[in-house]
């Protein structure tokens, strides 16, 4: 896979996560990568961000989920040589394996914003 096929796919996948998540929590307060957020840049904030939301007192919080994915190929070759016997599920026999393996290794990082749900007030 070249490198801007593997660019395009990572952020098609994660863009439809994000749509998925949020067709699941259509029935929640839950929000993945809201609009209208306020970002606190405070060097010293708990809090990422708050949503700027014009009916509700209440200031919902925006926090920020870290993703730290590592993603393998392996291509290999595999060479087996062998006398065996099966019966039922006992398998009797010898056999010689050799393979040559490459395996590359790709880490994605990435970070999105979530207002969770309030808890109940009562």
């Amino acid at each position: 896979m070249e490198l801007h096929e593997f660019i395009s796919q990572t952020l098609v996948q994660i863009s439809k996560g994000i749509e998925d998540a949020n067709t699941n929590l259509s029935e929640s307060q839950g929000i993945v990568n809201p609009r209208n957020i306020i970002i606190n840049h405070s060097s010293n904030a708990d809090i990422y961000a708050h949503l700027s939301m014009d009916n509700d007192e209440r200031r919902r919080v925006v926090e920020k989920i870290d993703f730290d994915v590592a993603v393998t190929v392996t291509k290999g070759t595999e060479t087996k040589g062998g006398i065996g016997i099966a019966v039922g599920t006992i398998g009797i026999g010898s056999q010689g394996k050799s393979d040559a393996e490459n395996v590359l290794q790709n880490r994605i990082k990435f970070t999105i914003p979530m207002a969770f749900p309030n808890g109940d007030e009562n």
